[in-house]
C-alpha cells in the first residue's frame, strides 16, 4: 500500500576514530557491522527474519571496502544470508542518501523494515584510493576541475569571510562537542566498539578527533591546507577531520513499528537532492535547504534544529548567510570539524544526531543538509514523534 509514513525507530553510530587511531587494525567490514549489531541488541530485533534490506553509503568502495560492503556488513554482524544489502555512493552525502532512499522505499509501500547508514575507514582505505580522473569530454562542458578545498576557498572569497570568522566557527564546534559529551547528549547514539590495537584488546567509547581546548589563537598558527599563505583561509583546524566510523538507522513504516512494539523517534517528512556548479562545488546545502522546505510547505522558521556538515567552515558560514538560520540552532552538539567526517557514514551520523536531539529537547522539527563533491547538495527534514 502506497502512502505510508517512514519513521526512524533507532539510530546509532560508532565512535569516530582518528586517522591511525584505535580502529587502525579493525577491518572496514567489521566496523560497518558494529551499528547493525547495536540496532539488533537495542531493539530486540530479529534481523534475519525482519530486515528487508540494508542500504549503506561508502565513498571509497575499493580494497577492503569493496565487494558491496552493505551486503557483507550484515553477514559479518551474524545476520545470516537472507538479508540483502546495497552500497551506494553520493560522495559525502552517501549516508544521508541511504536514509532518504530507505524512507522513499517505505513511503512507496515497497518495504516495511530497512536499515540505512554508511561506513568509511579512511585509515585503511584512504580518500582518493578509487582514482581521481574525469573524461576529456568533461572539459567540453566545464572549464576547470577543482578540488573541494579550492571550492571552499572560492566560497570564502565570494562571501568575504575572514580566517578569524571561520576559525570562530571551528572553535564553537570543538566547544559544543565537549559540552555535549560532558552532558551525556551522545550517550544514547554512540555504541562502544570492542576491537584490537596491535594485538591488545581495547574498547573504544569516545570520538578521538575532537580537540576541545582549541582557541582562535591556536588555529591562527596553523598552515593553510589548500593555498599559499596569505591567499586563503582554510586549514586543518577549520576543515573536517579525517576519521574512521560507521552509523546506521532502523527505518520502518509506522505500522511495522507498532507491530513490533517499537516507539519511533522521528518521522521523515521530506527529502531532497540538488545539483550546483561543480567548480565552487560546495554550495549545494543552500538550494537543497530551500527546495526541501518548499516541498514540505515549510519555512526556515519552522525548523528548530539544523545540522550542516562542517566539511569546511566556509560552507556553513555561507549557508547561514543565505538561509538566515541561527547559528545557535545549528550543529548544537558540534560538527565534523570536531568529531570528524567519515565520508560515507557522516550523513547517517548527522541524522542520528538530530533524531536523538529532538527526543532530548522536545523540539518538533530538524533539518540536515550536506555539501557534496562535483556540485551537489542533500537535505532531510525530520519531525519528532
Amino acid at each position: 500500500m502506497a502512502g505510508k509514513e517512514a519513521v526512524i525507530v533507532d539510530a546509532v553510530r560508532t565512535p569516530f576514530g582518528k586517522r591511525d587511531g584505535s580502529f587502525r587494525d579493525t577491518h572496514p567490514q567489521d566496523l560497518a557491522a558494529e551499528p547493525l549489531k547495536s540496532l539488533e541488541e537495542r531493539n530486540d530485533l530479529d534481523a534475519p527474519n525482519t530486515v528487508e534490506d540494508v542500504i549503506y553509503g561508502c565513498v571509497t568502495p575499493v580494497d577492503e571496502q569493496a565487494l558491496n560492503i552493505a551486503r557483507l556488513a550484515p553477514m559479518v554482524a551474524g545476520w545470516g544470508d537472507d538479508v540483502p544489502g546495497v552500497q551506494l555512493n553520493r560522495m559525502c552525502g552517501s549516508g544521508q542518501q541511504a536514509l532518504n532512499f530507505a524512507a522513499a522505499n517505505v513511503m512507496a509501500g515497497q518495504h516495511d523494515v530497512l536499515v540505512a547508514g554508511g561506513v568509511e575507514h579512511m585509515t585503511r582505505v584512504p580518500m582518493g584510493s578509487d582514482g581521481q580522473s574525469v573524461s576529456p569530454t568533461y572539459f567540453e562542458h566545464f572549464d576547470e576541475l577543482t578540488t573541494q578545498g579550492e571550492g571552499a576557498e572560492r566560497i570564502a572569497e565570494e562571501y568575504g569571510f575572514s580566517r578569524q570568522e571561520l576559525d570562530e566557527i571551528a572553535v564553537d564546534s570543538q566547544t559544543r562537542w565537549k559540552e555535549a559529551w560532558d552532558d551525556g547528549r551522545y550517550d544514547d547514539q554512540i555504541a562502544p566498539v570492542e576491537t584490537e590495537v596491535d594485538g591488545d584488546a581495547v574498547t573504544v567509547e569516545q570520538d578521538e578527533h575532537p580537540r576541545p581546548g582549541t582557541d582562535v589563537e591556536t588555529l591562527g598558527s596553523l598552515p593553510l591546507s589548500f593555498r599559499a599563505e596569505g591567499n586563503g583561509v582554510h586549514h586543518a583546524g577549520n576543515s573536517s577531520g579525517i576519521v574512521d566510523g560507521s552509523s546506521a538507522l532502523l527505518v520502518t513504516s509506522r505500522e511495522a513499528a507498532e507491530e513490533h512494539g517499537w516507539d519511533p523517534m522521528a518521522r521523515i517528512v521530506q527529502t531532497e537532492a540538488v545539483g550546483v556548479d561543480p567548480v565552487t562545488m560546495l554550495t549545494g546545502p543552500i538550494p537543497a535547504t530551500e527546495q526541501v522546505l518548499e516541498q514540505a510547505d515549510m519555512d526556515i522558521e519552522d525548523i528548530d534544529l539544523f545540522e550542516v556538515n562542517e566539511a569546511f567552515a566556509a560552507v556553513v558560514a555561507a549557508w547561514l548567510e543565505e538561509t538566515g538560520a541561527s547559528w545557535e540552532d545549528t550543529n548544537v552538539n558540534g560538527g565534523a570539524i570536531a568529531h570528524g567526517h567519515p565520508l560515507g557514514a557522516t550523513g547517517a551520523a548527522l541524522t542520528t544526531k538530530l533524531a536523538h536531539e529532538l527526543q532530548q529537547t522536545g523540539d518538533d522539527y530538524a533539518l540536515s543538509t550536506m555539501c557534496i563533491g562535483f556540485g551537489q547538495g542533500i537535505a532531510t527534514i525530520l519531525e519528532r514523534v
